[in-house]
């Protein structure tokens, strides 16, 4: 499902230099929480909420933060004034906030919208967790800005934010064609993967979340260059069905549990 309206798109800017009023007129935010810092300051990972959806290849964004919130021993608490559920974290000395939107995936933007500008962040200081439909299932990718390759969360915050400078992490899942699989995409982001497929995106959050304190204090290039340069683990191949055995040959005349 895709909502035709988007809402209202809510510009966020850097602040400019002090006394320059005239790049304030018409942003309803032009200052981050330290405009100075580069770096990371919310992690949004993507799904939607109910236990129905848990395990499905679309929640794979959720999957991320759930790791990340484990490892810093944080708890997600729901707020509905964002429309969603959020973790306070530190990562790499860096405060950071770990984000579900607990709208449906195609509104994804307004739980973003809403807590980037309560807590004053700004769109390349968001990094965006989701499921990756071109990359295979293992495969992760770290990048800013880009198209949305038809994915109705992207498109959503995107719009809301009216900017593409945020990062993204690009979870692959693999695609229904290249996996050999009978189901139209809409029906496969739905399902759970296959063992060996959730093996392999195990994997790959493990590697995401290695580099995670180089993306949260600004050392984009570093990142990407470990995490697209580590060799994914290889995708576990079903074993060959054995051989069926050869019937036992009958016992010889006189032989017998008793007797030789």
């Amino acid at each position: 499902m895709h909502g035709a309206d988007h809402g209202p798109a809510v510009v966020l800017r850097r602040a400019s230099r002090p006394g320059n009023r005239a790049a304030h007129r018409g942003a309803s935010l032009v200052a981050s929480s330290n405009p100075a810092a580069p770096g990371i300051r919310m992690i949004v990972g993507l799904g939607n909420i109910g236990a129905e959806f848990a395990r499905t290849r679309h929640n794979a964004g959720f999957w991320f933060v759930d790791r990340l919130a484990a490892r810093c021993g944080a708890t997600f608490r729901a707020e509905k004034k964002f429309a969603g559920e959020l973790a306070r974290v530190a990562i790499g000395g860096q405060d950071i906030w770990l984000v579900k939107p607990a709208t449906f995936m195609n509104l994804s933007g307004q739980c973003v919208v809403a807590a980037a500008l309560f807590y004053r962040v700004l769109p390349d200081q968001i990094l965006v967790a989701h499921d990756e439909l071109d990359l295979a299932p293992g495969d992760v990718r770290l990048k800013q800005g880009g198209g949305v390759a038809g994915h109705n969360g992207l498109k959503d915050i995107r719009a809301r934010l009216a900017s593409a400078d945020f990062w993204r992490l690009r979870i692959g899942i693999g695609h229904p064609r290249t996996l050999e699989l009978r189901q139209d995409v809409a029906d496969f982001v739905l399902h759970p993967p296959r063992r060996d497929e959730l093996q392999a995106i195990d994997g790959a959050l493990e590697r995401a979340e290695s580099v995670i304190e180089l993306a949260a204090t600004g050392q984009f290039a570093p990142a990407m260059t470990r995490l697209h340069t580590a060799a994914p683990p290889p995708t576990p191949v079903a074993k060959a069905p054995r051989p069926a055995a050869k019937p036992a040959a009958p016992p010889e005349p006189g032989a017998g549990p008793e007797g030789t």
